[in-house]
């Protein structure tokens, strides 16, 4: 048996260039012959504990053809040559059955004639010169039903066929199997051998040759980088802290550091951990020489608003105590991808929103945060005039999240990225090239049903002052009078879904001209009253009658006064 299965591997090694049907079959071929092997073995320790009977012969021999399953027949066989009380095995019957032969006649054949307890057969093979060869006989019964069904992956062209009844076989007519052509040159297994270790071989070699290549430009990249910082390190002297840096800025005008010294500050941070993350890309809480700052990274497809916030931020005299520090903004390339930083000053509070969720306020505090609030947005909008003038800039995508909370308790505007300027020589509007819009629940209706004129300035400074006031709304339901205080909420909350679409906001403001919920409480606290009336001048349906910043920023610097609020 263990010979059968070394002449099977043999033979499935000679036909490697098999394909995959063939190769299951060959597969299927190698149990079907082992199956009938351990059932012969099986058989024989059978056969090894009946009665020995005298003069049992085996027939002549037969033909072996490699085949299929076979299912021998099993049972006692009663036979003259049996003792009294005894049976024999199926191989060991009497030769009953008469078959001609031509070809492959055993030595005790007469006239062209052979028994057999097996069949009869009928074979047609392809003979060395190509030449079909039909030649008959009989196989014994041992092992005759897996013998009669040739395998398919034979190397000589050949068919047989069986048959179990007297003289049978002389009518039967098997015909050869179609010729298989296969490609010379994938004829041998070894050139199949060579073939996949030539491509395993270059496809190894490339592999290593791209890591080194990659390897040798990171090296190259990171050297390039040290000494670049080493050099730059010139231009900022040891030491300097970057309130010195704003300080000593030879501009003197607002509008930041110089570009050189910006590209240093960016080199030298180092990131700590990730503190936010936006639709535009994630924020990073960065150190520089131990100083905390904020790194904005922006994701790739928002370099607009990098650019545009970049753009904003360096304008002439726009520096203000309440509007985010700029600091530096950069882009840096690894090879692999691009990151694009704007750098600010660092505010651990974080923003309003993420403030107002934990935290209540007194009358003081909500005057502090709406007064410093305002005087950001009034000096966005307000034009100054001058050799080196500032444009009236408007926000665009003002909410709670874009303002920040400082230490001293006063508000700072950020995210410029959507901002408008206005060119007052020119009259032309400034509209960034960004694919992104602001915030829905924060719209004015004049936007949400698409009536604001884009090329009127005014226009997007009212609607500014429309989200202002729902931000002061945030904060006033959450200043304490008479100890209470409401649950922070979102402007329209419960009024639409947790995010809303152009559609659900269009129909609670402009359609049904609602606005968000009031408490009664609020009229019986006069700061609260008095920001209430601010509040409501500032959302009204028509852009005209709204307030403007200044305005605002004059009636609560007279609650702040009237407070003796320090800010």
């Amino acid at each position: 048996m263990v010979l059968c299965c070394l002449i099977f591997t043999v033979h499935c090694w000679n036909d490697i260039n098999l394909d995959a049907d063939e190769s299951n079959q060959c597969c299927s071929f190698f149990l079907d012959v082992f199956g009938s092997l351990m059932r012969i073995v099986d058989e024989k320790n059978q056969s090894l504990l009946l009665p020995h009977t005298p003069g049992r012969r085996r027939t002549g021999p037969g033909l072996r053809a490699p085949g299929h399953r076979g299912e021998a027949q099993s049972g006692p066989l009663e036979g003259p040559g049996a003792r009294e009380g005894g049976t024999l095995s199926p191989e060991d019957a009497p030769r009953f059955l008469s078959c001609y032969c031509s070809g492959h006649c055993p030595k005790d054949a007469t006239n062209s004639t052979c028994r057999t307890n097996g069949q009869c057969f009928a074979i047609i093979e392809e003979d060395e010169q190509g030449e079909a060869v039909l030649s008959f006989g009989c196989v014994k019964y041992e092992g005759s039903h897996f013998q009669c069904k040739d395998s398919p992956l034979a190397q000589a062209r050949r068919t047989i066929q069986c048959c179990q009844t007297d003289f049978c076989n002389r009518d039967l007519q098997p015909e050869l199997p179609p010729a298989v052509t296969r490609d010379p040159l994938f004829s041998s297994a070894h050139w199949i051998a060579i073939l996949i270790s030539v491509t395993v071989c270059c496809c190894t070699l490339i592999a290593v040759m791209v890591v080194c290549y990659y390897r040798y430009k990171w090296q190259a990249e990171r050297r390039r980088y040290q000494r670049e910082l080493v050099r730059d390190e010139a231009f900022i002297p040891a030491g300097d802290s970057l309130k010195d840096l704003m300080s000593q800025s030879s501009t003197g005008s607002g509008l930041g550091l110089p570009l050189l010294v910006q590209r240093t500050i960016a080199k030298q941070i180092q990131m700590v951990r990730q503190i936010g993350k936006g639709r535009y890309g994630e924020v990073w809480l960065g150190r520089w020489r131990g100083e905390k700052v904020a790194v904005k990274v922006f994701f790739t497809r928002e370099e607009a608003s990098w650019f545009r916030e970049t753009e904003i931020y360096q304008t002439v005299l726009m520096r203000h105590e309440n509007i985010l520090g700029f600091i530096a903004a950069d882009i840096k390339s690894t090879g692999a991808f691009t990151q694009l930083f704007l750098i600010t000053d660092y505010h651990e509070n974080g923003s309003l929103y993420d403030y107002l969720r934990c935290t209540t306020l007194d009358g003081r505090g909500l005057l502090r945060l709406a007064y410093s609030a305002a005087c950001g947005l009034c000096h966005l909008h307000t034009e100054i005039y001058g050799t080196q003038g500032k444009p009236a800039i408007a926000h665009r995508d003002l909410k709670s999240k874009n303002v920040l909370l400082k230490k001293n308790g006063a508000c700072c505007i950020a995210d410029l990225g959507l901002a408008v300027k206005f060119n007052s020589e020119t009259s032309e509007v400034d509209v960034p090239l960004s694919s992104r819009v602001g915030t829905r629940r924060y719209m004015a209706p004049e936007v949400l049903d698409d009536s604001l004129n884009k090329n009127q300035f005014q226009a997007y400074i009212m609607a500014d002052i429309y989200s202002y006031s729902l931000i002061v709304w945030e904060m006033a339901r959450r200043c304490v009078t008479g100890g209470i205080a409401e649950e922070y909420q979102l402007p329209y909350s419960g009024m639409v879904p947790a995010d809303p679409s152009f559609e659900d906001m269009r129909e609670v403001v402009c359609v049904k001209g609602l606005r968000p919920t009031l408490s009664n409480r609020w009229s019986s606290d006069e700061c609260l009253r008095a920001v209430l009336k601010l509040m409501c001048e500032c959302w009204t349906q028509s852009p005209a009658s709204r307030l403007t910043a200044l305005r605002v920023k004059k009636t609560l610097a007279k609650m702040v006064e009237s407070q003796d609020i320090k800010i």
